[in-house]
């Protein structure tokens, strides 16, 4: 069973997420809505495994800018802009209902926007 207040049971599910977004873009079908959905969730969740760290409460929300700037008022300097994060916390919502689909280009620009938080949230916890 996770324990909701580990940061690195957080980081296990980011995981998840980043490792599933990777694995829907191969391959001849790749699955854009899928894949940006992932790659925000797994942004989301490492944001919050860092807050988690700092015991800060944070509210349920998927908005990464709203969890960034929760992250920079407590002492993790995460430098992300929020006009970045923005792009990611769209596929929150809209890449799970029908609409405009993402293009593979989207995908990938998801992909590297998680891909950066990802990075700087494993070297702040402490993971490789």
């Amino acid at each position: 069973m996770s324990d909701p207040t580990n940061p690195l049971d957080w980081a296990e599910y980011a995981e998840g997420d980043w490792l599933a977004a990777k694995k829907l873009l191969r391959g001849n079908r790749p699955s854009t809505t899928n894949a940006c959905y992932h790659a925000q969730q797994s942004a989301e969740k490492y944001l919050k495994a860092m807050l988690v760290s700092k015991r800060v409460d944070f509210p349920k929300t998927h908005d990464l800018s709203t969890l960034n700037m929760l992250c920079v008022n407590n002492g993790v300097f995460t430098a992300f802009s929020t006009a970045t994060l923005t792009i990611l916390t769209d596929h929150a919502v809209t890449s799970r209902y029908p609409g405009e689909m993402p293009t593979i280009e989207d995908a990938k620009e998801s992909m590297e926007i998680a891909k950066s938080v990802r990075k700087f949230a494993r070297a702040w916890l402490g993971l490789k």
